[in-house]
């Protein structure tokens, strides 16, 4: 049996992305894929929070209709090499929508977490 000293502690990240210019028609192209790959890292834990960065207040609930400028999410790993690692392999990052180049992302410890 492994010990817990062999295996590396996660810990949740807070993840900025932010989208590349111009690339709010591919967005809306490749979400629906986007949001089918996210399941299996929603349903294990590694993905608590995520959802799209406005520059407005949405009108409606339309895609077409909102301005989207990027994405935040939360996500549990290791180390900032494996949030890269499932950023760049997000269809967001293989098709150009984010902006690898320009993620922020800092260790996040949560203080309150309720569901709206």
């Amino acid at each position: 049996m492994a010990s817990s000293a062999s295996t590396p502690k996660k810990f949740e990240w807070l993840v900025v992305i932010p989208d590349t210019p111009g690339a709010l028609a591919k967005r809306l192209e490749v979400r629906p894929t986007h949001f089918a790959n996210l399941g299996p890292h929603i349903e294990s834990g590694a993905l608590p929070m995520g959802g799209a960065i406005l520059s407005d207040i949405p009108k409606d609930d339309d895609p077409k209709s909102l301005d989207f400028v990027g994405s935040t999410i939360v996500y549990v790993a290791s180390s900032r090499e494996e949030v890269l690692e499932f950023l760049k392999n997000d269809i967001y990052g293989k098709t150009g929508v984010w902006d690898i180049e320009k993620v922020q992302m800092w260790p996040f410890k949560c203080a309150v977490r309720k569901p709206i």
